[in-house]
């Protein structure tokens, strides 16, 4: 795989990353210890790290957190009423997670709620006007400033990027059991 720039990318150590100079510690302290693992859980970790500490710029503007940004994009892709259970599974999110961001988006005026009539304890969530409109007009812009992110990246490597990061992880979703698409 190569960068954007065309330099090629491999070989972890002799990159100029953060986990690279990490790793090159590793193996002068302890020469025999197989630190290829840290070299791409590493990187996932720091890359999505430094994602998220970046804020997402579209999403602020809207005033907008990704967890919020990620159930209401969850009822729009869907197109039903979601159950909050449902909705944290499709999330990744606890269930308190995501009462906490339903109680905050529901005051927006973003999600209305209603409980069931069969059973008193479930409660149905869907897109008011508002949220709907939102999410339409936020995520173009938020695919917009992830294309910007990756734009160091070029597009053959991106699809290569994908597929194996894809390959990662359904391998850890069918390891702990998780509902696969």
């Amino acid at each position: 795989m190569t960068a954007g720039n065309g330099r090629a990318v491999g070989s972890g150590a002799a990159l100029g990353d953060t986990v690279a100079k990490v790793v090159r510690q590793w193996q002068t302290v302890h020469p025999g210890l197989d630190t290829a693992p840290m070299e791409i859980i590493g990187r996932v970790n720091r890359c999505a790290a430094l994602l998220q500490q970046a804020e997402d710029a579209p999403l602020r503007r809207a005033g907008l957190t990704r967890p919020e940004f990620e159930v209401l994009g969850t009822l729009r892709r869907t197109g039903h009423e979601l159950t909050p259970s449902e909705i944290a599974r499709e999330t990744f999110a606890s269930g308190a997670a995501v009462t906490k961001r339903l109680k905050l988006l529901a005051e927006r005026e973003l999600v209305q709620r209603r409980g069931d009539a069969r059973d008193r304890r479930v409660a149905h969530v869907r897109l008011t006007d508002a949220g709907r409109d939102l999410v339409d007009t936020v995520m173009p812009e938020q695919l917009a400033y992830e294309t910007a992110v990756l734009s160091g990246v070029g597009a053959d490597d991106r699809r290569e990027l994908a597929v194996l990061l894809g390959g990662l992880l359904n391998q850890l979703e069918v390891r702990l059991g998780l509902p696969r698409a």
